[in-house]
């Protein structure tokens, strides 16, 4: 299927009791501390945005920035005030209830940051639950919930209580749920922030295997700038119901829209997140003998070419020089954006 997974057009949603009607009165243009002065609050501010097939779109902002509040519009849990979203196609503003029911026990994955495990059942049977509500045999969906189980990690542990596991298991054992159902989109609410740092880092990795794997199209929701870049295909950075800037990892860190988010990237050590051929120059002569590929993280090896008197050639995955570097570009990449340098 072509065309967008996800659709969002002009989507607003601002709590209050009269918050419909001032929105047709502002005319698009909504100001939240007018609203705020009204009663009302804004939680999104005219949003729009597409999700393609397989790509992982990561929302980030602050706490209060109305992250949460836009996936929740997208799946639906609350009812946004104004806007359009189309889920495959289907306009999900205009679903019933037992359409949206259907969508959302077939299409969608949903992982929150508390893992709400059924307390009673053990981790094979938390991750079977939700195929036993569809309707799946309950020897079917227990063969299904342990082929989850060894995607996670947790073989050996299948028969352990929540209690019986760190907040790590627990967290895996809510992502295997949520996969179980086999969505083809999956919705991520801070899944990894209450985790501590070394496990976290092991969910991200153990996330990215999957993804590789699976292909979901994803909207995961982060307050970590680390985590957003780590995961993002694009990354949307939000401040008080604005999607500030939407784009790749690279495009922000290297030309941030708003002051708003060149805070965000001022801190972040470029030379971790950017890929070679996200800094490459187009011109193919005069080059030296090294050649590195494009899709290098420039950490791994800025060393190799600072040592070098002339550019170094840049080649594709079939070998082809496809643009050049030199030593003094990664200079000025490396700490041309830190704080102190103009």
């Amino acid at each position: 299927m072509s065309g967008p997974v996800i659709k969002c057009e002009n989507v607003y949603k601002i709590f209050g009791t009269n918050a419909k009607k001032m929105l047709q009165e502002a005319n698009g243009n909504v100001d939240a501390k007018t609203f705020q002065e009204n009663g009302c609050i804004v939680g999104v501010n005219n949003a729009s945005f597409e999700v393609s097939k397989g790509e992982m779109l990561v929302v980030m902002g602050l706490s209060g920035s109305g992250k949460s509040t836009l996936l929740r519009c997208i799946s639906r849990l609350t009812d946004a005030t104004g806007g359009k979203i189309f889920i495959e196609g289907q306009d999900l503003l205009q679903l019933n209830n037992k359409e949206l029911i259907d969508l959302r026990r077939n299409k969608m994955g949903m992982v929150f940051q508390s893992f709400a495990l059924l307390p009673h059942k053990t981790v094979v049977e938390n991750i079977a639950f939700p195929l036993q509500i569809k309707g799946m045999k309950t020897e079917d969906s227990i063969s299904k919930a342990m082929d989850m189980v060894k995607l996670v990690g947790l073989d050996g542990r299948e028969n352990y209580f929540p209690r019986e596991l760190s907040g790590g298991q627990q967290q895996r054992v809510g992502i295997a749920r949520s996969l179980a159902v086999e969505p083809d989109i999956w919705f991520l609410d801070e899944p990894f922030s209450a985790l501590d740092p070394l496990i976290r880092k092991e969910m991200q990795d153990e996330f990215l295997r999957l993804q590789d794997k699976l292909q979901k199209t994803i909207m995961f929701i982060t307050h970590d700038f680390d985590e957003a870049l780590k995961l993002a295909d694009r990354i949307a950075i939000m401040k008080d119901g604005i999607i500030e800037q939407l784009d790749t990892p690279a495009n922000i860190v290297l030309n941030p829209a708003t002051e708003y988010v060149r805070k965000f990237t001022e801190e972040v050590p470029r030379e971790k997140v950017l890929l070679i051929g996200d800094v490459m120059d187009s011109s193919t002569s005069d080059l030296g003998e090294l050649k590195v590929s494009k899709d290098e993280i420039i950490e791994n090896v800025a060393e190799k070419i600072l040592t070098q008197e002339k550019s170094v050639a840049v080649i594709d995955n079939n070998n082809k020089i496809v643009g050049s570097i030199n030593p003094t570009k990664i200079i000025n990449t490396v700490f041309g954006g830190r704080k102190n340098n103009n």
